[in-house]
C-alpha cells in the first residue's frame, strides 16, 4: 500500500488535466501546489491518520488546506471524472467484463454521526453506514453507494445500478450496463428481478433457503470490499459529512482501477 502515497508522473497526468483552474492572487500567500495537496490526501486516506497529524517535514500543507481542496475537487465532479477516465482506459484495453457484474455490501462503523447513518442491522444496532458496491465479471469496481446501517442491502440495488457511467474508450455508444448481475441471497425480491430485467439486464440472485450457487462468481466483488477496506480512512467512517467521505470512497475506487491498468509503469 506504500507506493499508492506517491503520486507518480504517470498518474500525475491523468489527474491534473481535470481539476479546475485558481485565479491567480495578487494578494496573500501563494496557495500550495495541487499536486503536494493531492500527495497528503492519499496519506490521510491510506494510513487513516487525521488531518491534523499530517507530518508538515514532508511538506505538506496544513489538513484544513487539504481537507478544504478535496471538499471543492469533490463538488467539482474531479474524483468522479478520474474513475471515469481511469474506466475509459482499462475499457479501450479490454480489460472490463461486461458480460457480468456482481452487486455486493460491506458495513462500516461510525465515529461521528452525521448523514447516511443508522442503527446496524448485523452488528448490535451500533450506528453505522454501509458501502455498496458494484464491479464488473473481474473485480474492477464501477460504482459505489453509501447509505445507513439501517437501509436493506437491496433497497439501493436499482440506483446503484443506474449509477454506473457511461464507459468510453471503443468505438460505438460509450457502454454502461452488464448483460447479467450476479448477486447473493440477500438481494432475493421478484420484483428487483423484473425490474432488471426491465433495463436489459438478466438478474442471477441466488435464492433464499437454497445453496447459493453463484459464489464461484463471484469472488471479484467480495475480493474488491477487501482492498477497499485497506485503505484505512475506509475501514471506519470518521467523516460527518457525506461528500468528503464520498470523495475518499472513490479516489480508493480509483486507486484500485489505477491498479489494473495493464501498461502502466510498475
Amino acid at each position: 500500500m506504500a507506493a499508492l502515497w506517491v503520486v507518480s508522473d504517470e498518474l500525475w497526468e491523468r489527474v491534473e488535466p481535470l481539476l479546475p483552474v485558481r485565479p491567480a492572487s495578487r494578494t496573500g500567500p501563494k496557495p500550495l501546489p495541487d499536486r503536494q495537496v493531492v500527495q497528503p490526501i492519499l496519506v490521510v486516506l491510506v494510513t487513516g491518520i487525521g488531518w491534523e497529524d499530517l507530518p508538515q517535514e514532508l511538506g505538506f500543507g496544513s489538513g484544513m488546506t487539504c481537507w478544504r481542496r478535496l471538499r471543492n475537487w469533490q463538488a467539482a465532479g474531479v474524483v468522479e471524472w478520474l474513475h471515469e477516465v481511469l474506466l475509459a482506459e482499462l475499457n479501450a484495453a479490454g480489460q472490463i467484463d461486461w458480460s457480468r457484474a456482481c452487486g455486493d455490501t460491506s458495513h462500516l462503523r461510525v465515529e461521528k454521526e452525521g448523514t447516511a447513518t443508522g442503527p446496524s442491522l448485523v452488528d448490535r444496532g451500533t450506528t453505522g453506514s454501509k458501502h455498496h458496491l458494484i464491479t464488473d465479471g473481474g473485480g474492477i469496481p464501477l460504482a459505489t453507494l453509501l447509505t445507513g446501517g439501517n437501509r436493506h442491502d437491496i433497497t439501493p440495488l436499482l440506483p446503484l445500478v443506474e449509477k454506473v457511467p457511461p464507459v468510453r474508450g471503443r468505438r460505438g455508444r460509450p457502454r454502461h450496463k452488464p448483460e447479467v448481475l450476479v448477486a447473493d441471497r440477500s438481494y432475493d425480491h421478484d420484483t428487483y428481478r423484473h425490474l432488471l430485467r426491465q433495463r436489459r439486464i438478466h438478474p442471477l440472485i441466488s435464492r433464499r433457503g437454497t445453496r447459493d450457487t453463484n459464489q464461484a462468481v463471484r469472488w471479484g466483488v467480495e475480493h474488491t470490499p477487501a482492498l477497499r477496506h485497506q485503505f484505512r480512512r475506509l475501514a471506519t467512517r470518521w467523516e460527518r459529512r457525506t461528500d468528503i467521505h464520498h470523495g475518499f470512497r472513490t479516489l480508493a475506487t480509483s486507486l484500485i482501477s489505477w491498479r489494473r491498468l495493464p501498461h502502466r509503469m510498475r
